[in-house]
């Protein structure tokens, strides 16, 4: 009989996608999922769901029995997995701490919620070391850290050749202000007025995409930035063949799945200076450390890199191999769920 799980979670996400398809593809388990209706934008009505979610969480748990409940998410729905009542819980780290933002009036009610979700959980996902660090330093059990990213589908982020003689960007990140993509349209703006030609793809959707369209017609370069909108994950490979460098400017950032993608397909990195990013790139040799929000320095390493094609090319070779050794999603989720099976078998009650 196959072992059930409910994931507590914004399934729709496509970080969210490759955890449960693994699991049913190598671990043969038959996943339910819950999240929250109410949107974001709705904040008051959001937070109210929130607090009367562990009642409905608690009355599936008892329907349902699923022999595990796994989550996303510390300060969110991992907390909600440690109230569900279930007796065998995973729960994940998404961000560096996930307590974020660190200025919110909320941030020692999260860290007392992600302490208590910690607590309670029988294994914890690491997708990253900059995850471990954290969790070490909040005195986590580490022997219930399981340290691994779930990995992309290497049969679909494939090697690509890019010959182009300009600067062939894409960014794969949601449109909002943490991942500011303003400061990339800026470095590009600075590139136009140098003269230099390049074309700029920002893939997604999200809150500021009107403004970033506006903010590319005021540059000046709006016939050289294609907006691609959401698109289906399935269409993202072919995307990520056609552009020589991979841009990304977060603020914060637990393991990019898109990063991974990113090299998987030959784009050559260049993602700003944090410990989320560190851990994967080192400057000027696998990639390039931009400090956050530094557009002339952007501007700057985007000529440089492009003025190096040897680098560039040792450099994509090099990130192909460590995403096939490291970030493999055939070899890492295999492992996952494999360990959830034996959570699960040790965790079965002794029959006298």
């Amino acid at each position: 009989m196959k072992k059930k799980i409910l994931f507590l979670g914004e399934s729709y996400r496509a970080d969210a996608i490759t955890w449960m398809k693994g699991l049913k593809e190598f671990g043969d388990f038959e996943i339910t999922t819950w999240e929250l209706q109410t949107s974001n934008n709705q904040r008051f009505r959001r937070i109210l769901e929130y607090l009367f979610s562990p009642l409905s969480i608690r009355k599936i748990v008892q329907n349902k029995k699923p022999d595990m409940v796994i989550a996303e998410r510390t300060t969110s729905y991992g907390f909600l997995a440690a109230l569900s009542g279930s007796k065998t819980i995973a729960i994940a780290q998404q961000g560096r701490t996930d307590l974020w933002p660190e200025t919110s009036v909320l941030y020692p009610f999260k860290k007392f919620i992600q302490k208590y979700a910690f607590t309670k959980a029988h294994l914890i996902h690491a997708w990253g070391p900059v995850m471990a660090i954290h969790m070490k330093a909040t005195g986590v059990d580490m022997n219930k850290v399981l340290v691994l990213p779930k990995g992309i589908d290497l049969s679909l982020f494939t090697p690509s050749t890019n010959n182009s003689n300009k600067i062939e960007a894409i960014v794969t990140r949601s449109l909002q202000p943490e991942y500011r993509h303003d400061s990339i349209l800026k470095a590009f703006g600075i590139l136009n007025q140098k003269g230099i030609d390049f074309s700029l793809t920002i893939v997604g959707n999200g809150t500021r995409l009107q403004f970033l369209k506006d903010l590319a017609k005021e540059l000046q370069i709006e016939n050289k930035v294609i907006f691609t909108g959401r698109i289906p994950n399935t269409e993202l490979p072919k995307l990520l063949h056609q552009p020589n460098i991979y841009i990304s400017m977060p603020i914060t950032e637990g393991v990019s799945a898109s990063l991974f993608e990113a090299m998987a397909c030959n784009c050559f990195p260049v993602v700003s200076d944090i410990p989320g990013n560190q851990s994967w790139i080192t400057h000027r040799e696998n990639g390039q450390l931009i400090e956050i929000d530094n557009i002339e320095m952007l501007a700057n390493e985007l000529i440089w890199s492009f003025e190096n094609p040897e680098l560039r090319n040792e450099a994509i070779i090099r990130n192909r191999k460590f995403v096939e050794e490291n970030a493999n999603y055939d070899i890492n989720m295999k492992v996952i769920s494999e360990k959830y099976h034996e959570l699960l078998d040790s965790r079965k009650p002794f029959n006298r």
